[in-house]
């Protein structure tokens, strides 16, 4: 059987982002399957949290038979979370363990924070709001309905019986970590890592490329 790994991007990134590329560097010398699916969808500027969950499925009904690993980094952190549960008697029956990157369980929390005490007013009197890209390297705006779609969603209330663990940067200044201090504290089968880093994590790629081996059991799977 083989051993898949999806990878989740985060909110206005992309598949190239650069800790996606960073881990598909990585795993070239290990057996496994690597996606990273484009969760811009229908596309960035209609984004829709449920559309996301919906790709996330898909993608996983056409992988190989085996496991399923899944990596969320920031916006992809929550994908994972309520993919796993929302699905968890579909495809998310496949998934086996994740591993959560600076987790935005709380998108509404970390919109205010990027964007002021006023933000939901502001956002839902102009229809949309510009947000930079950085797979696009450009502002786009981004509708009002993608707020009126993660209403239904609280990342605090998913509970998983599967294996987690969380990395998270001390001095994120993106999504706070005491979000992750939270979900850890609630959830028995979460294993948190503060690192003393910010929200993108790229100066610990090889301390979480080490955990990745370790938490998911790839050493067996080396080709070298």
């Amino acid at each position: 059987m083989t051993v898949n790994i999806v990878y989740l991007h985060g909110f206005a990134s992309s598949p190239q982002s650069k800790k996606a590329q960073d881990m598909r560097e990585r795993l070239k010398p290990y057996d496994v399957h690597f996606t990273v699916p484009d969760l811009n969808v229908p596309c960035f500027e209609q984004l829709n949290f449920t559309a996301i969950l919906e790709k996330v499925a898909q993608t996983v009904r056409n992988l190989p038979d085996g496991p399923v690993y899944l990596i969320g980094s920031s916006m992809g952190g929550s994908v994972a979370l309520h993919f796993a549960d929302r699905y968890r008697d579909a495809e998310a029956k496949r998934v086996e363990k994740m591993i959560l990157l600076a987790p935005a369980i709380d998108f509404f929390a970390n919109r205010q924070r990027q964007l002021g005490d006023n933000w939901l007013q502001q956002w839902k009197a102009a229809g949309s709001i510009p947000f930079y890209h950085y797979g696009y390297a450009v502002e786009k705006p981004v509708h009002y309905g993608l707020i009126e779609d993660l209403q239904q969603y609280d990342g605090y209330s998913v509970k998983l019986d599967i294996p987690i663990r969380i990395y998270h940067g001390r001095h994120d200044d993106s999504v706070d970590c005491q979000q992750s201090e939270r979900y850890a504290q609630e959830n028995s089968n979460v294993e948190l890592h503060i690192l003393d880093s910010d929200h993108t994590l790229l100066d610990k790629t090889d301390v979480i490329f080490e955990g990745v081996v370790a938490f998911f059991g790839l050493g067996e799977h080396n080709n070298g």
